[in-house]
């Protein structure tokens, strides 16, 4: 299956900001002393600032009302203010204004133009293009609530940025698919595909199968919420029964249904292409799935099939009876293909597959150049001769778009500095860029217990950031991955993502320094950054420390240390107000690793910092979190 072989917060310190704007080509569009992700297309700096503030209200036309109503939700779980929606007023200062009456073509239906000053207003084509507008203003409210005046205009470069998630292999609940619908919209992505069904589960309630079902799975009601949730936050929900490979969980319940070989071998995972009752099961699923995603597409997975077609003399006879007598028995395979295609055509939906099955020269019929062919894996035809056939493409890119658990993950530091959305697998290019509709980071399950939800949505939340800037394909703010790591963390997550802390963490978020890291794989800002899979890691040597600064000087009552395997024996618990001078609030000489929560606390400071004394292992000092609560 294409995978696999394998309150408002404080404005950043000044230390962090230098990290990321040092590395910044100069016309990269980003207000200054600030970061977004992805960049806008263009922005030109003005005079003044604007501040977002107790009298602001969220001003909206007729187009622009429904991503009004999502922005103030969102301001609220970000500032917790609850911020007005007025329909016809006249701004005023501190307000936003969405317009859906731009007249400007070049926008499209997903760009807006950003004006700063004593208030700001987006102006846009559409509600899409009003919505992004505001995911820019959260990523800018989040770091300050002050805006440098000036004028932008953005838009994307690829019409599909998003995510595909295995939910066949491993179940995903619907609590994590929606907080990575919100957190795809805050990156401008907007294209999920959940792949439902493969060789270890079914993930949809069914009732006109439910033999087939998984114990773990979506309900419909479920199903409904998250897409309702999607078309507000535009994401497309793309979905995936897997045929006619991958069918283990499926045939489990249709053992006779199974593609036997010529010599008695049964494939548990091949639906036989040959027997008429396949096709009844398969159209079934299709007619009951069908209506349920108000998308525009439909996926028939149809990767990894048959290879030795030789073997399977049934499909042979099937082709000619079928398709002629110079069919081939590949020709069942592009057939069946072709008998989905109009049936997911007849609902009014375009279909996608994987690529690895068309090939060239290897049967009579010709799949439908209207299917659109997620590319992953050099094996079949090319990018270019697909396109050539009239497909459009996704480029799903083995190299750097997988993440598998077991196996792979994607090089971020080569998708972010040196990959591009139209560098297809293997290095591979096409003549007209608009045949590719963009890209998505594929979640595949191979191995369903090597990583927990929280492990994975950490693992792939740089992946994601990355493709985020490459497909919108605006100027970049920095140049390196390793620049960009800190941009990640001062955008953060989106409003409402839950954390790994408790409520009121101080530390979550804010500017963190070290005196060393281990690999640049483990910065001291992941040890602040709310997420329970990521994680600070030292050199190997005592007087290591981490340090965060809260913003402003803080009473500080308990701190919690959630140590990875490399703990601190010994070490101390410091403030300080100007980031020199240090006062001990604790010290100890037993520490044990797992979580020290230190409570009873009467600190005070703008900076708090863990220095190390002693290490517990012959490895440095690792923490997931250092949490500071008042």
């Amino acid at each position: 299956m294409r995978h696999r072989t394998v309150a408002l917060p404080a404005l950043l310190a000044s230390a962090l900001i230098g990290v990321v704007i040092a590395d910044s080509p100069a016309d990269a569009g980003v207000p200054a002393n600030r970061t977004m992700i992805p960049t806008l297309r263009e922005w030109t700096a003005g005079a003044g600032s604007y501040t977002f503030g107790a009298a602001t209200r969220i001003l909206v036309d007729a187009t622009s009302r429904p991503s009004g109503v999502t922005f103030a939700a969102d301001l609220r779980d970000l500032t917790g203010r609850t911020v007005p929606v007025v329909t016809g007023a006249t701004a005023r200062t501190g307000d936003i204004r969405l317009s859906g009456g731009s007249t400007d073509t070049q926008l499209g239906t997903e760009g807006y133009r950003l004006t700063v000053g004593a208030s700001i207003t987006v102006d846009a084509r559409t509600d899409t293009g009003a919505f992004y507008g505001t995911r820019s203003l959260l990523q800018l409210i989040k770091q300050s609530p002050t805006i440098p005046a000036g004028t932008g205009r953005d838009w994307p470069s690829k019409a599909e940025r998003g995510l595909m998630v295995d939910n066949g292999r491993k179940f995903f609940t619907a609590q994590w698919l929606r907080n990575h619908v919100k957190d795809l919209a805050y990156l401008k992505l907007n294209y999920l595909h959940l792949h439902f069904s493969d060789n270890l589960g079914f993930r949809i309630e069914s009732s006109s199968h439910p033999e087939i079902v998984s114990a773990q799975r979506l309900t419909k009601r479920e199903l409904a919420d998250l897409i309702s949730l999607a078309a507000q936050y535009h994401v497309t929900i793309v979905p995936e029964i897997d045929f006619p490979g991958h069918m283990d969980t499926i045939l489990a319940a249709h053992p006779d249904l199974k593609l036997v070989s010529g010599s008695g071998t049964v494939n548990h995972g091949f639906i036989d292409l040959a027997n008429e009752r396949s096709y009844t099961l398969m159209r079934d699923l299709i007619d009951e799935y069908l209506p349920l995603f108000p998308g525009p597409f439909w996926h028939l997975g149809a990767d990894e099939y048959v290879t030795n077609y030789s073997a399977y003399p049934q499909l042979l006879t099937y082709a000619r009876a079928h398709y002629g007598p110079t069919a081939t028995a590949k020709d069942t395979y592009y057939g069946f293909i072709n008998w989905a295609n109009a049936i997911v055509r007849a609902g009014g939906k375009t279909m996608r597959m994987w690529n690895d099955g068309i090939r060239s020269g290897d049967g009579t019929v010709t799949p439908a150049p209207t299917i659109v062919v997620d590319h992953w894996t050099n094996s079949g035809l090319t990018p270019q001769q697909l396109a050539g056939r009239g497909h459009q493409l996704m480029n799903s890119a083995y190299h750097p778009t997988y993440y598998v658990l077991g196996g792979p993950k994607p090089d971020v530091t080569f998708l972010y500095e040196a990959w591009n959305p139209d560098l297809f697998e293997g290095g591979t290019t096409i003549t007209d860029p608009t045949r590719n509709s963009g890209a998505a980071i594929h979640v595949w399950c191979d191995s369903p217990n090597a990583e927990t939800e929280e492990q994975i949505a950490a693992g792939i939340r740089d992946s994601l950031r990355g493709l985020a800037q490459q497909t919108w394909g605006t100027p970049k703010a920095v140049a390196t991955y390793a620049a960009f790591r800190s941009m990640i963390v001062t955008i953060g997550r989106a409003p409402g993502y839950p954390t790994a802390g408790l409520p009121g963490d101080l530390a979550a978020g804010k500017p963190t320094r070290a005196s060393s890291v281990e690999t640049p794989a483990f910065p001291a800002a992941y040890a602040t950054d709310g997420e329970a899979a990521t994680r600070w890691s030292s050199a190997y040597t005592d007087a290591e420390w981490l340090q965060v600064d809260l913003g402003a000087a803080q009473s500080i009552r308990r701190v919690i240390l959630r140590w990875e395997t490399a703990y601190g024996r010994a070490y101390r618990l410091q403030t300080s107000d100007d980031g020199s001078t240090w006062t001990t609030v604790h010290a100890t000489s037993s520490g044990d690793g797992g979580v020290d929560d230190v409570t009873g606390l009467t600190a005070h400071g703008r900076y708090l910092r863990m220095q190390g004394v002693a290490r517990g292992t012959g490895w440095g000092y690792s923490l997931w979190a250092l949490e500071a609560y008042a």
